[in-house]
């Protein structure tokens, strides 16, 4: 991803982050849990399994994808199922980790008095277990999700909530993540500074068309558009 020329440095009083494919790789860790419940049942495609979850038909996070699956293959049965998931899940969040240099960059703008969110659209228990496996969740001072704000992104509920939470107008923020639909069309909307975690894009979404006022190409890149006191 080719990084932007912009070179202006924004004064934000808090940053909200995205959290799956913007402080880590979900998708890296899900296609290979999903092989790994491949080499359990001993048959079947993990990237079928993969595009199961995919379809909007269930949740991104929905076990019911695997359940389907398995219909599919014509191998369920309740055991089965059971194991499935539970290979699915541990494999899932013992490959996930934080991307080069999020931890160091969320400390400098920690020290530097701007506040920190996360808002994803993974329930609660989801975020809580995978940013405690990071090592990240004690870097933010709240975590908003859907169970909490009441609706999922693009709306900007969660945003909003996180927000008041902060005790920050939407123009004294920014956001920051690798969905153009649901991260920075939202925060565009409600006036926010806006950062696309291009890196994290695995849908590889055509960077002209996102419209961000930031590119990165990689987390630590924050440092160079935000003014932070006490940096440089």
């Amino acid at each position: 991803m080719q990084e932007t020329c912009r070179t202006r440095h924004y004064a934000v009083e808090a940053v909200l982050c995205d959290m799956d494919n913007t402080l880590f790789d979900l998708v890296r860790a899900k296609r290979e849990a999903c092989r790994s419940v491949i080499d359990y049942l001993g048959e079947g495609d993990p990237e079928t399994l993969f595009s199961q979850f995919l379809r909007g038909v269930h949740g991104f996070e929905d076990h019911e994808n695997i359940s389907d699956y398995l219909h599919d293959l014509g191998v369920y049965d309740g055991e089965a199922f059971e194991v499935c998931c539970r290979i699915y899940e541990d494999v899932k969040l013992d490959l996930v980790e934080a991307y080069p240099g999020v931890e160091e960059t969320l400390q400098s703008l920690r020290d530097g008095g701007i506040g920190l969110a996360v808002v994803t659209d993974a329930e609660s228990f989801q975020a809580q277990r995978r940013l405690e496996k990071t090592g990240l969740i004690d870097y933010f001072e709240t975590i908003v999700t859907p169970d909490l704000s009441g609706r999922r992104k693009p709306e900007p509920d969660s945003l909003i909530y996180a927000l008041r939470r902060l005790g920050v107008a939407p123009r004294g923020a920014m956001m920051v993540g690798d969905s153009a639909v649901r991260d920075i069309a939202p925060g565009r909307r409600l006036g926010m500074v806006t950062a696309f975690a291009a890196y994290g894009d695995w849908r590889e979404s055509r960077v002209a068309d996102v419209g961000a006022d930031i590119i990165l190409s990689e987390f630590a890149q924050l440092r160079r558009f935000l003014s932070i006191p006490g940096k440089g």
